[in-house]
């Protein structure tokens, strides 16, 4: 069975810090591109980060560039999303995601999600 496991996320304070990991079971991570992506209740889901597996090639949403970082850790099977000065406006329940690719965003396997909450 394939799948992808979150941690979990939590509430914390803004400005404070959060790692996230996605661990695969019963494949590689590194024969995909994973992505993580959030959604709040009632918006759409957004884009937040993209780690190709070709090239390593990472991506950012606009709202996270500079205070996120993607990364991949193959000998743990395992893509972490390490997410500073967290804002308010990061709320959101996280997923990742087994991507075809970092630029059409096809899903072969996504995870439960977790949800992150930030208050300020």
């Amino acid at each position: 069975q394939k799948y992808l496991v979150e941690s979990e996320g939590g509430l914390v304070q803004a400005g404070d810090s959060l790692r996230l990991s996605c661990s695969a079971s019963g494949f590689t991570v590194d024969d995909y591109a994973i992505g993580w992506f959030r959604q709040v209740p009632g918006q759409e889901r957004e884009v937040v980060s993209c780690i190709s597996f070709s090239d390593r090639s990472t991506y950012y949403g606009n709202s996270v560039k500079g205070r996120f970082t993607i990364s991949r850790d193959n000998a743990n099977n395992t893509v972490y999303l390490q997410m500073n000065s967290l804002k308010s406006e990061d709320t959101a329940v996280y997923y990742c995601a087994a991507l075809k690719s970092c630029h059409n965003y096809d899903v072969d396997y996504v995870g439960q999600g977790t949800l992150v909450t930030v208050s300020t």
